[in-house]
């Protein structure tokens, strides 16, 4: 089958998607590239302020990718992780279509207006309403950026789905039909 990459925004419904995906094709798997960031981050403390600049992140991101489809004998791997420059997309994505695994970008996109009408919703620690508010104000500060990506590179490279107007389901709906499973 395939690696399929869920970008987006932050906050933009990419894990949502892939849980629903994970669900609906038969053998597969979500890997979570923050993982391999966290990891980095406890060997070198301090060091990167963003994971993703971290040299090694990138290939060892590739390399689970690709390991993690040929454990799985074939089955699609599901990765939900919003990367936006350029550069990093073309490093991590041409590594693991070099060996042969085919590998589909989709973008979960919604215009910025409906973007930060999520983010400000959002509750991810429903006991800590201060720690639910960084990371909303972690994201809301990582919107300019998503945009700046989107115009410059991202919708040209990727399988937009416009969430704007659809409900979890939907979106889910569009990318089995995008990736050829529905």
């Amino acid at each position: 089958m395939t690696v399929i990459w869920i970008n987006g925004p932050f906050g933009g419904g990419k894990t949502t998607c892939s849980t629903t995906l994970q669900q609906e094709l038969p053998g597969a798997v979500l890997f979570d590239a923050e993982e391999v960031g966290f990891l980095l981050r406890q060997v070198f403390p301090g060091k990167y302020k963003d994971f993703q600049d971290n040299p090694a992140w990138r290939p060892l991101v590739a390399q689970f990718a690709v390991h993690c489809h040929r454990e799985n004998d074939d089955h699609p791997v599901i990765i939900p992780m919003t990367l936006l420059r350029q550069p990093y997309a073309a490093e991590i994505h041409g590594a693991i279509r070099a060996t042969g695994i085919p590998l589909q970008h989709l973008l979960l996109h919604a215009d910025p207006d409906t973007v930060s009408a999520r983010i400000d919703a959002s509750v991810e620690f429903p006991d800590d309403e201060a720690r639910s508010e960084k990371v909303r104000a972690f994201r809301r500060r990582k919107l300019p950026v998503y945009t700046e990506a989107y115009d410059g590179w991202l919708a040209a490279d990727t399988e937009v789905i416009d969430t704007t107007h659809l409900t979890p389901r939907q979106v889910a709906d569009q990318a089995l039909k995008t990736i050829g499973a529905l």
